[in-house]
């Protein structure tokens, strides 16, 4: 999975679910805890999602992840180009097929 999918799911993921812990993330996601830190990291260093402390949480550890309007925008960018990109990579997979099926009849 490349850096740029793994921010789109990352965001989208934290979007739905803003009290989600990094090791939920991590797995939802399919990467290392530490891989998983590293993303959320980085989205907070852009400024594309801000972390907040739940401040009547008797939990320490009560945070939640908001999109920042930044965030937002950014999402909606890579969503644009992460669309973009499997719909090439559909039609590419379809004149595959194609292809296969024609190998297949002309046997």
């Amino acid at each position: 999975m490349s850096n740029q999918e793994l921010e789109y799911r990352a965001l989208k993921l934290l979007e739905q679910h803003p009290d989600m812990t990094q090791r939920e993330l991590s797995k939802e996601l399919g990467v290392s805890l530490g891989k998983a830190h590293y993303v959320v990291k980085a989205l907070v260093q852009v400024g594309w999602i801000k972390l907040e402390n739940f401040q009547r949480s008797n939990n320490k550890l009560g945070y939640a992840y908001l999109l920042t309007p930044v965030g937002m925008v950014e999402k909606a960018k890579i969503t644009r180009r992460f669309l973009l990109r499997k719909q090439a990579e559909y039609q590419q997979l379809k004149r595959e097929i194609e292809r296969l099926k024609s190998e297949v009849d002309n046997l």
